[in-house]
């Protein structure tokens, strides 16, 4: 079972709400094209149904997590 995952930020965060903005940033999501390996988990999930129109999500490759 994988329990990682890897998050893209694909568009741009300029003109996004501020909730979203954070979330983004919670998430180390600073630059387009980014990619950050987070944990797969209910938080995590949730924070990303929030900002699914902005990122690209796919299971991470290994167990190490890395922000």
């Amino acid at each position: 079972m994988n329990n990682t995952l890897r998050i893209t930020l694909k568009k741009s965060h300029i003109g996004i709400q501020k909730k979203h903005r954070l979330i983004l940033e919670s998430l180390a999501l600073r630059k387009i094209n980014k990619t950050v390996t987070v944990p797969d988990n209910a938080q995590i999930r949730g924070a990303i149904k929030k900002v699914s129109y902005l990122v690209e999500v796919s299971e991470g490759e290994n167990n190490n997590v890395s922000k």
